[in-house]
């Protein structure tokens, strides 16, 4: 048994390094910075809401053993052409806002000073360790620094709340302005990717297929969902972290978090060294850099997973389809296409206009595409879970199903104040 669920787990991990990095690194941080722990319900509440969508993805390939792309092609090729052209709009966005954060954060460790090389390096990078490593470097890479995250934020949270608040006498439960428009676009782009943007959904289904290839071994839906599961639940806890770091360290002390990317990553590393000790300076530097980068990585890989797949089913016949599952020149492509798009945003919104505070333009806009998207996908999800050809054994059970309806009725309202607030 203990063999068994060694070879299950891996995806659950990987998704809670990508989750981790910028919805709690910088949003949960700005969240406790800006408001303490005023939006702190909210933020376990997108947790719980979204829950179900993710879940379904590790169901669906566990108990079909294709990943949910599959899927939407067999609900319909429009279906699948709906989930392209919304990947196709967001990808550039969510992989520059991933890139910049990580060159901040290793522009910070090594006091580099040109974000625009630093970013082009970790492209590069990433390209080669994905291109010549896939999945296997992928699953260890993240297994390693996501540790050390998980090791670093648990004892900077336990020693601040030791140490107690900046501000002894702050009001950590504001009245907060519900009416300001501001607050509310901050809301939506905090809860696009708390935990992580629900169209990354179909990211852990292509992981568990290739999890379950890399090993050998198919695990039983129990052992697949507790793998995810751990993930899952690690991020919610993780971002109760972060939004105590953001509110105890900056929250009411005339700390603003910063506009440009490198200087937001050194504030965030001096938040865990006031806590730790100036001696974890570098420990804690490196360790954050590392989660980004997992992050970073992660991203890359989901996204040409993703792209690499729906291609095949899209624009070839059934057996080159098939065919083209071994065949790595799609995902190569992939990379390269996600990169070369992401770097051009990032050159125009922060180098070409020489515009540093861009970067929370560039994340905040990044998260609230994910968010408008999210209604979308998470209905096609629930579809697929339920349809009468999926697996009576793994289906959802009546508590989860009606969880997914509330979290419908979650992503859908906040899309439709969103645009009602943008357009009037």
């Amino acid at each position: 048994m203990k063999s068994n669920l060694l070879k299950t787990i891996g995806p659950g991990i990987i998704f809670a390094s990508m989750a981790i990095g910028v919805s709690h690194l910088v949003q949960s941080t700005r969240a406790g910075a800006m408001y303490g722990f005023g939006l702190l319900g909210l933020i376990l509440l997108a947790n719980l809401l979204k829950y179900p969508f993710f879940n379904y993805a590790t169901r669906y390939a566990n108990a079909t053993g294709e990943s949910l792309i599959d899927g939407y092609y067999k609900m319909g090729k429009w279906v699948l052409w709906g989930y392209f052209i919304l990947t196709i709009a967001s990808m550039f966005f969510v992989m520059a806002a991933v890139g910049v954060v990580t060159a901040g954060f290793l522009d910070n460790l090594f006091g580099i000073g040109n974000l625009l090389w630093v970013t082009i390096g970790l492209f590069l990078f990433g390209l080669v360790l994905l291109v010549v490593g896939q999945y296997k470097t992928l699953d260890s890479l993240i297994k390693v620094i996501g540790g050390v995250l998980l090791l670093s934020t648990i004892l900077a949270f336990v020693l601040a709340l030791i140490h107690g608040p900046q501000a002894k006498q702050a009001d950590f439960l504001p009245d907060i302005n519900w009416s300001d428009d501001a607050t509310i676009l901050f809301l939506i782009a905090l809860m696009g990717w708390m935990p992580t943007a629900v169209d990354m959904s179909a990211w852990t289904s292509l992981w568990t297929v290739e999890r379950i290839k890399q090993t050998g071994y198919h695990p039983t839906l129990k052992e697949s969902l507790f793998d995810f599961n751990f993930g899952y639940i690690a991020t919610a806890l993780l971002s109760i972290c972060f939004v105590t770091l953001g509110a105890y360290l900056m929250y009411d002390t005339g700390t603003q978090m910063a506009g440009s990317s490198a200087v937001f990553a050194n504030q965030v590393v001096e938040m865990y060294t006031q806590t730790i000790g100036a001696w974890s300076y570098w420990i804690v530097a490196a360790s954050a850099f590392s989660i980004m980068f997992g992050t970073s990585i992660s991203v890359m890989d989901g996204y040409a997973r993703v792209l690499e797949r729906t291609a095949e089913l899209l624009f070839l016949n059934r057996k080159e389809a098939k065919e083209a599952l071994n065949d790595q020149k799609f995902y190569n492509g992939a990379i390269v296409i996600l990169l070369l798009g992401a770097f051009g945003i990032l050159y125009y919104m922060l180098f070409w206009q020489h515009n540093p505070k861009g970067f929370k333009a560039l994340v905040d806009l990044a998260t609230t595409i994910s968010f408008l998207i999210a209604p979308f996908v998470a209905v096609v999800n629930f579809q697929l879970v339920t349809a009468k050809d999926f697996p009576q054994g793994a289906r959802p059970p009546a508590w989860m199903r009606v969880l997914s309806w509330l979290g419908i009725l979650f992503l859908g309202g906040f899309s439709v104040f969103f645009l009602y607030l943008t357009l009037s």
